[in-house]
């Protein structure tokens, strides 16, 4: 990471991407998507069939009005004229045609949006679904910047080429085969003339996708950086501001924008020149036939109107041609999208539940609280373990609180309570039953947390307490709110339990954000308890506050405390020291003191520290 919260005001250097790993493979999956909806794309493909067949007929009807205007003008030499009434049908005919192939043409694009977007659809449920599945661990080291810029705007630049792109494919291949097969009815010659120029469009158009793929692809990892660095630096303003590091952060932005630009408009530049190259190349072969012919329409070969009819149709022939090398752009930058997509859906799982989910509610039962450990070993990497064969025994309705330096494995030990990380080794039992063999949904139903970091959504107070318990009704919300201290607070706001609650929570202060996190656990009923330095970050008079609320809570509940505080935690039932990832003392308050080994130290340090605090 780079910038100021990124290891120094270097910022990020610039990275080298490489072309997308597998473009077939990438587009299968993207074809996968839409297999459900085959019924509606092989209408899409009827349909532009019928669409370009009508509309390809009309330069040859046209030239079939000119042919006749010029043969009318020969009779007059031999006293006739032009059959006007003959011109009218022929012109009748071809506006018949373009009506008809306007309405096959609007049918297509009526189905071609249905198919795209429920495939997006169906693609960002996909994306969901995954966000669900994946581990703690994941989100733990990746930028939270780089997974929504996957989720959002790589999801949606492959929208937009469906959308888009499906109509132009499949028209622009069927407008070619028409036209060519019309143009053969003219004249095989001209037609082989034009085709002449054709090999060197392609290959033109080839040399230049493969420029561009490596520089859509570092677009695209680039714009997923500067997303993760824009919600990094949004998070943290407020540090930002304290340390007076605008500048820094600003420069940080610029090098990453900046990079950004360099890839884009190299990789829109490059692409972008498919089109006039292709014009170019198409106007040479344009030229040579519109002498040829005007050479064989002197010699009086060809009648006025073929020709007429067949520089139409190389016209139209350059147009699809165009439109495909343009495509090309589009395809560049999409593949490299739905490859960032399915990278992230390819991210390794939690290891799937045991049980379906039919059966969850059944296993979700109530149960008496007890915890035990039996010789459980844990690392977020096999070369890093960090708890070693741990055995622990908590019986229910115990208050046991969990102390130790930064590091020590505290929240890593309530972690693997909740299964957010699989044990290496050993096991866990809640109620005598292996976790392990329990669902995620059934064992979390069992457990309550309030964390230090409070977390409300934009809401009504009574939605964010309720979403503890979705099917409580009211008169329990505000029975929880009253146990947790806060109805009195909630109450005195306008709305009271109907306030609506701004981003982050902000129109309420830091301790009733507390509150309010404790009602919903309280709400929960958990039969365990995990608080995870609950009060470090309000003041006194605030923390007595929380502190009762808590007691309230923990009544008759197997507890988990995690304190820096140790002061707040003298009456737990059971402490546990940890070091290093190792539990090295257990025991009350008073057996600890009396021990006078590590646990002693530090709350003698601590109270040092507080008493000498002025």
């Amino acid at each position: 990471m780079s910038g100021p919260m990124h290891g120094g005001p270097g910022g990020r250097q610039p990275k080298s991407f490489d072309r997308p790993k597998n473009t077939k493979a990438t587009l299968r999956r993207l074809l996968a998507f839409m297999k459900p909806y085959h019924l509606g794309l092989s209408l899409v493909v009827v349909f532009a069939i019928f669409s370009t067949v009508f509309n390809s007929l009309g330069p040859m009807v046209l030239g079939f009005a000119t042919n006749e205007i010029q043969l009318g003008f020969n009779r007059m030499a031999q006293g006739g004229g032009i059959d006007f009434a003959a011109v009218l049908r022929i012109l009748a005919l071809m506006a018949a045609l373009y009506i008809i192939s306007a309405l096959f043409s609007y049918l297509q694009n009526f189905l071609v949006s249905g198919v795209a977007q429920k495939t997006i659809y169906s693609l960002r449920k996909t994306v969901d679904q995954k966000i669900r599945r994946l581990p703690l661990g994941y989100f733990d080291r990746g930028s939270i910047g780089d997974v929504l810029s996957r989720v959002t705007n790589d999801v949606d630049t492959v929208a937009t080429t469906l959308q888009q792109g499906i109509n132009q494919i499949v028209n622009s291949v069927f407008t070619l085969i028409t036209i060519l097969v019309m143009m053969l009815l003219i004249s095989p010659v001209l037609t082989g003339v034009a085709l002449l120029t054709l090999p060197l469009t392609l290959l033109a158009s080839m040399n230049v996708v493969r420029l561009s793929q490596k520089l859509f692809k570092g677009q695209a990892d680039t714009l997923g950086s500067l997303n993760g660095y824009v919600e990094e630096m949004y998070t943290g303003h407020n540090v930002v501001k304290v340390f007076s590091q605008e500048e820094n952060t600003v420069a940080a932005f610029d090098r990453l924008n900046e990079e950004l630009y360099r890839y884009s408009w190299k990789a829109n530049f490059i692409s972008g020149i498919i089109m006039p190259i292709s014009s170019f190349v198409g106007n040479l072969g344009y030229i040579i036939v519109t002498v040829l012919g005007a050479v064989w329409v002197i010699q009086g070969k060809f009648l006025v109107g073929s020709i007429q009819s067949f520089i139409q149709y190389i016209r139209h022939f350059n147009n699809p041609i165009v439109q495909l090398a343009n495509l090309a752009n589009m395809l560049q930058s999409t593949i490299a999208a739905a490859e960032r997509v399915f990278d992230f859906l390819d991210e390794t799982e939690e290891t799937p539940d045991p049980l379906p989910q039919g059966e969850i509610p059944q296993a979700a039962r109530r149960g008496s609280g007890s915890v035990e450990f039996q010789k459980v070993s844990f690392g977020y990497t096999p070369d890093r373990i960090l708890i070693k064969n741990l055995s622990l025994s908590i019986r229910p309705g115990e208050t046991v609180a969990i102390v130790g330096p930064t590091g020590a494995g505290k929240t890593t030990l309530v972690n693997l309570i909740l299964r957010f990380y699989e044990v290496s080794g050993g096991r866990i039992l809640l109620d005598g039953e292996d976790i392990a063999g329990m669902s995620r949904t059934a064992l979390r139903s069992r457990i309550g947390m309030v964390l230090q970091d409070t977390w409300l959504f934009s809401g009504t107070i009574r939605e964010n307490i309720r979403y503890g318990r979705l099917d409580a009704t009211d008169a329990e919300v505000e029975e929880a709110a009253r146990s947790a201290r806060a109805d009195k607070f909630i109450r005195a706001l306008p709305q009271g339990y109907d306030t609506q609650l701004g981003e982050d929570a902000a129109n309420i202060s830091q301790g009733q954000r507390q509150l309010l996190t404790i009602a919903r656990a309280i709400l929960s009923d958990p039969d365990i308890l995990i608080l995870d330095e609950a009060t470090s970050s309000v003041d006194t008079r605030t923390e007595v506050l929380i502190q009762k609320a808590m007691n309230t809570l923990m009544k008759g509940r197997t507890s988990f405390v995690i304190a820096h505080r140790l002061s707040t935690i003298r009456d737990a039932s059971k402490i546990l020291v940890m070091r290093d990832g190792d539990i090295i003392e257990t025991g009350s308050h008073r057996e600890l003191m009396a021990q006078g080994g590590f646990y002693a130290q530090l709350y003698q340090s601590q109270f040092k520290g507080e008493a000498e605090t002025p």
